[in-house]
């Protein structure tokens, strides 16, 4: 194997793998150890590099890495004293278990879950919640949870810190919460594994605009919470529902050469027909109950474009509605330019650009993210107002890292600009 295919593989692994050794771990140690859990981790994924750069591949690379987790939780356990350092005296046990036992498929969904609900807790900011869970959960860069959660790498690192010490501090237990404490904990979960498929559904990655690897996350980890018995909730289905709904298009979206494919012009023929099922079945089971969430109208949202056969066929009209909907309970600039841009489909191109430009704030959107100029920028150039079409792309153009949307920009300039062809 070539170095180039040992690091490849090896980060593959460390996103997949990761987060559950880590999850496992912390319950072995205690949530207070969690730096010794993530040392350990972070070990044995150094001795993978080390080892399988020689051509050295085991058969089962994911089961390589447990075992070498296992065999060094025993020697620590063994070697530092339980007084000293505040560990369980398990070394035994540990070395008496399988490795299958050790991390079986169970044990690594319990604890991922409960390293997701002890982090959740009612004291800890949210944000900080949610950086520390997409760092230790789903191996997140400091660069990928700032962009996720719209911030900057110094403030990450910040949220990071107060976090672990929150948690060592106070020593908070490792458990999924029963009652009330439940509840409140729930919605910032579901909202943790939001951030999770989007980032993973429109990567901040120069160079790869769908990580399909995050998405994946994203539902595995969504299923396990609606299979645990206190954690099924309409919310949870229809988050699930919207997840299914938006994987399916996957790969209808870029094309041979990833250059990005827009929603009127993608092959229906290539969405998964499976995966639309399967948001219509866990759409259906959200239904129970009175309980609508933001998730409810998204994924009804998600499932009209599923409907129409063709881009034509959309019923506009309906998506307004649900779109107005989802305004009342969610007032976020997003859902208002995507409120723009269905009223653009509806003919009414001014009204959307006027929608857009009304936007609270929406000088400062202009300048730090993409999206907004370039919805701008592709309504001004459907009502021929070709400077004012140029001015907003190419302002999109300098904010985007991605090489997909900048191609997709730059092909827009060029048609506005014969000049540059």
């Amino acid at each position: 194997m070539h170095d180039s295919d040992s690091v490849e593989l090896v980060d593959h692994l460390f996103r997949h793998e990761a987060g559950k050794m880590i999850a496992v771990l912390t319950r072995i140690f205690g949530v207070h150890q969690i730096d010794l859990a993530e040392d350990v981790v972070q070990e044995s994924f150094l001795k993978a590099l080390q080892s399988w750069k020689y051509g050295q591949l085991p058969s089962n690379p994911s089961a390589w890495l447990m075992q070498v987790a296992k065999n060094r939780v025993i020697d620590i356990l063994r070697h530092k004293k339980k007084e000293s350092i505040g560990l369980p005296d398990s070394s035994q046990l540990l070395e008496d278990t399988s490795i299958s036992e050790f991390f079986h498929t169970d044990e690594i969904a319990d604890s991922q879950l409960r390293m997701i609900f002890t982090c959740v807790h009612d004291s800890l900011k949210e944000e900080d919640q949610l950086a520390f869970i997409l760092k230790t959960i789903s191996g997140f860069s400091v660069q990928e949870i700032a962009k996720a959660l719209v911030t900057n790498e110094a403030t990450i690192q910040k949220r990071l810190y107060r976090a672990k010490e929150f948690i060592r501090k106070e020593k908070i237990e490792f458990e999924i919460p029963a009652g009330p404490a439940l509840t409140s904990r729930l919605e910032v979960v579901h909202t943790l594994l939001y951030l999770l498929f989007n980032e993973g559904y429109n990567s901040g990655k120069a160079d790869e605009l769908i990580r399909k690897d995050l998405c994946g996350e994203a539902m595995r980890l969504c299923k396990a919470l609606i299979e645990h018995r206190i954690c099924s909730t309409p919310t949870g289905f229809a988050l699930l529902s919207l997840m299914c709904f938006h994987a399916a298009r996957f790969e209808s979206r870029l094309s041979d050469d990833n250059s990005i494919i827009l929603l009127p012009y993608q092959d229906r023929k290539k969405w998964n027909e499976e995966l639309i099922r399967m948001g219509y079945h866990y759409l259906n089971y959200s239904a129970a109950g009175e309980e609508i969430s933001v998730y409810h109208l998204e994924s009804a949202i998600a499932a009209e474009h599923c409907l129409a056969k063709t881009f034509a066929d959309t019923n506009w009209n309906r998506l307004l509605e649900l779109y107005d909907m989802l305004l009342q309970m969610k007032p976020f600039p997003t859902v208002e330019l995507n409120r723009a841009v269905v009223l653009a489909e509806m003919g009414e191109l001014q009204k959307a650009i006027d929608a857009i430009l009304s936007i609270d704030k929406i000088e400062s959107l202009l300048k730090e993210q993409y999206i907004y100029s370039a919805v701008l920028g592709d309504l001004y150039k459907r009502l021929s107002n070709e400077m004012k079409a140029k001015e907003f792309l190419e302002k999109a153009f300098g904010l985007t890292t991605s090489q997909a949307e900048k191609n997709l920009l730059e092909q827009k300039i060029r048609s506005i600009d014969p000049k540059k062809n």
